[in-house]
């Protein structure tokens, strides 16, 4: 079994995101919401791992994250999505592209 590593990357009052890293490298990611009785989870991962590995990581972020926060829950509920990482955007990636285009706007100089 691989030693996986588990980074927080955000926290609300019933939800959980954390990115998955194994062997120094990031597989993945798994964010997980909290109810009364029950943890969803929605486990995104590479092509590459195989169903095994999947299921021992699984295990994993029940054992290591979901047990630790809601040891009484009825069932923990996984969603596998395997593919591969497109793109990370944010505000400042939006905030460039506007800027670029403002710069190429032709007028009057007065903005409405």
């Amino acid at each position: 079994m691989r030693d996986y590593y588990f980074e927080r990357e955000c926290r609300t009052p019933y939800s959980e995101c954390y990115a998955i890293e194994a062997d120094g490298n990031e597989i993945g990611r798994v964010d997980i919401h909290f109810t009364a009785s029950l943890a969803y989870a929605t486990l995104c991962v590479g092509e590459g791992l195989s169903e095994e590995e999947t299921r021992d990581l699984i295990g994993e972020i029940d054992e290591k994250l979901v047990l630790t926060t809601d040891p009484f829950r009825e069932d923990f509920v996984v969603t596998v999505w395997a593919g591969r990482e497109a793109a990370v955007y944010s505000d400042e990636d939006f905030a460039e592209e506007e800027e670029e285009e403002e710069e190429g706007e032709e007028g009057n100089g007065h903005r409405a």
